[in-house]
């Protein structure tokens, strides 16, 4: 580490993007963020600005997809990475037509990344405007990995209010046929991340669509070693379309769906890992399934500032009385 500080100048934009690339890479594998690695990290940033000119479209893909993992895993957002972050999605604008399918995917799921954390400028939704039509253009070399990152990447900007529907639906369009032709291919993982998906992405895909790529999910997820992350997403998932499907005055009740809702839940294990969130999925999925519910969730109970005032008051007065 303390070399790259000496070499700085000495480096070239492939130099600068694999050292942050791998920076990101071992903080995302759990390394600790030690002062030697900040300042490794701090020192690149300002060179990515300075060099701007000179990154290939991989490198930029890199980079963004780098910037992301190391605010995900709590670098703090300097004006140095914002610099940084605003350069690089200058030049998506510049180089769109030149990335390839795992450079638009790295992108968008690095976008959406960024505005999971916060980190939401009118260049990042201008960078976003520009990608997605070549979702649609290259939607035939997909792999599998990218086509459950791309929906993921989808849905969270959807529910970090992105507002390019019309092209957000078009994309999603694109891919979805897609899940059926590499039903075979997708890992654990890629099924919980598009069931989640799915769910999130709520009306912005027709209910058949939903219901079919549900059943298309299920199917092979029966015989996959799912982890509790990967239950409580998929559960999640499940349970909203279920809920979907019964808001439809014709709809049948879907076997195949509640079915596997109760095979999930079946499989809920040490249910004190749970946060909040995961505690209330699992208590909302006992009371659809009618089963005993083995967590009790904690709701968090918000008293309104007339509430406050008026329980002061009533305490003010009760003090009095007691002298």
């Amino acid at each position: 580490m303390p070399h790259i500080h000496e070499q700085t100048d000495q480096f070239i934009p492939q130099h600068i993007a694999n050292l942050l690339w791998a920076m990101a890479k071992l903080v995302d594998n759990g390394q600790e963020w030690t002062p030697a690695l900040n300042k490794a990290v701090t020192t690149l940033l300002p060179h990515v600005k300075a060099q701007k000119a000179n990154f290939q479209p991989q490198g930029i893909a890199n980079l963004l997809w780098a910037m992301a993992k190391l605010v995900e895993n709590g670098q703090e957002q300097t004006s140095g990475l914002k610099e940084a972050v605003a350069a690089l999605l200058s030049l998506v604008k510049a180089q769109k037509a030149n990335f390839k399918p795992q450079g638009i995917t790295n992108l968008l799921w690095a976008m959406a990344k960024l505005m999971d954390n916060e980190h939401w400028t009118a260049k990042l939704k201008e960078a976003v405007a520009v990608l997605l039509p070549y979702v649609n253009a290259q939607k035939d070399q997909f792999t599998p990995q990218h086509i459950a990152n791309l929906l993921w990447a989808m849905a969270k900007l959807v529910d970090n209010g992105q507002e390019l529907i019309s092209e957000l639906k078009k994309a999603m369009a694109a891919l979805l046929p897609h899940v059926k032709a590499h039903k075979d291919h997708f890992t654990p993982q890629h099924i919980a991340n598009l069931m989640w998906a799915l769910a999130k992405l709520g009306e912005l895909v027709e209910l058949n669509v939903v219901t079919s790529t549900f059943e298309t999910l299920v199917c092979i997820s029966e015989n996959s070693q799912f982890s509790q992350q990967t239950i409580m997403m998929s559960l999640w998932g499940v349970m909203v379309c279920c809920t979907r499907l019964s808001l439809v005055a014709n709809a049948n009740k879907n076997h195949v769906l509640e079915k596997h809702m109760g095979d999930l839940f079946t499989r809920v294990q040490n249910t004190s890992q749970y946060n909040e969130e995961d505690q209330r999925s699992i208590a909302m999925a006992a009371n659809w399934l009618g089963r005993a519910c083995p967590v009790v969730p904690h709701y968090q109970t918000i008293i309104s500032k007339p509430q406050s005032d008026f329980r002061n008051q009533l305490q003010s007065g009760f003090n009095k009385t007691m002298y």
